[in-house]
Order: structure tokens, then C-alpha cells, then sequence
């Protein structure tokens, strides 16, 4: 067990899914949400889920709100989650990717010191930064960020001690944003060899 809190991010609009990507059924559960709470609850000793509200679920767990009155971005669940926890970092995962393993927290951890602000998950299609680790050196600027409305994750990133780790398998950060992306995630959930 991975002894860092993990936060879930469930609260984003889920515009181009055209419906809440976090409440679609998936493997046995009748959300992707509960789906990911419940298997990171095998790795992580604490996993919370980030969102604006709680009422939408139907399952306990731990949440962490949104401030009130703020935009759908990442940044008001970092807010939150760095308010609310005494954690000096915390692993994250968006919602959407449900095959991101343990084998890629382990390496995230493993790349991890006390001098480093983040450790993000990188692949030939780019950097994933809602998979990774964020300390609370950042807590400030994510303060600064929210109240200025400015979520870009990647500059904070490029200004700020980052090592990103390099991960060949593309497959495990698939990423379902589209209906069909959905429904591949789904097929390939479901393939007898996985």
C-alpha cells in the first residue's frame, strides 16, 4: 500500500462526453467513479474524491468540495485538497483514465524527492498532469491561480521543479473524453485477456 493520500478528480464538465463521464457505468459498478474508488483503495492507505458536489454519488466515500462559486477547473480540487489535507504531497488521478495501474504510482513514487514541487506521467503523446505527484510548495500558487481564474496546468509545470516520467504504454492513460472513447475503454474492459 502507497502511503501518500490519492485524490480522485471527479468534478470536471465533461463537455465534449456530452454527459457527466463521471457517472457513466463501468466494470461492475454503476459509476466510473466508484470504479476508480474502489480499485485505487487497494493501492493508496487514503484516496478521497475531489468534485463540486457529493449528492451526485451514490456510494460513501471520502470528498473533498470545490470551493464554492468557482469554475470547472483542476485547480479548485488542488485548492481544496491541499486546504483540507496536512499531507505535504498528494498523488492525483482524473477520473477518466481508469487503466492508469500500480506499477505507474510506484514509478511516479519512486522518481519522488523532498526538493521537487511535482512528478508527472509522461508519454510520446505528451505530459498527463492529473496523473502524478503535487506538493504542497505549489499551495500557494494554486491559491493564486484559482482566485486570477488561471487553470493552465502545464505552465505551473514548466515554471516549478518537475521531473516528468517517461511510460511507453499509451494504453494505460487512454483517456475518455469522447462517447467512443468511452465505449473502446468499455470493449477493451470487458476483452477475456485482460
Amino acid at each position: 500500500m502507497f502511503n501518500i493520500p490519492c485524490i480522485l478528480f471527479a468534478g470536471g464538465k465533461s463537455s465534449r462526453m456530452g454527459q457527466d463521464k463521471s457517472l457513466l457505468p463501468f466494470g461492475n459498478f454503476s459509476t466510473l467513479t466508484e470504479f476508480q474508488y474502489n480499485r485505487l483503495t487497494k493501492f493508496f492507505t487514503q484516496v478521497a474524491i475531489s468534485t463540486k458536489t457529493a449528492d451526485k454519488f451514490d456510494f460513501t466515500a471520502p470528498f473533498i468540495l470545490d470551493p464554492e462559486k468557482v469554475a470547472y477547473a483542476p485547480t479548485a480540487g488542488f485548492v481544496s485538497a491541499f486546504r483540507e489535507l496536512k499531507s505535504d504531497r498528494i498523488m492525483v488521478l482524473s477520473v477518466d483514465t481508469p487503466f492508469v495501474d500500480e506499477v505507474v504510482f510506484k514509478a511516479l513514487l519512486d522518481a519522488d524527492n523532498d526538493n521537487l514541487d511535482a512528478v508527472i506521467a509522461r508519454t510520446l503523446t505528451g505530459s498527463h498532469p492529473l496523473c502524478g505527484i503535487y506538493h504542497r510548495s505549489l499551495s500557494e500558487e494554486f491559491e493564486r491561480m484559482l482566485s486570477e481564474g488561471d487553470h493552465r496546468l502545464g505552465k505551473l509545470l514548466s515554471l516549478s521543479k518537475t521531473v516528468f516520467v517517461e511510460f511507453s504504454n499509451e494504453s494505460l492513460f487512454a483517456n475518455l473524453n469522447h462517447p467512443h472513447e468511452y465505449q473502446e475503454a468499455l470493449s477493451h474492459f470487458y476483452a477475456p485477456n485482460r
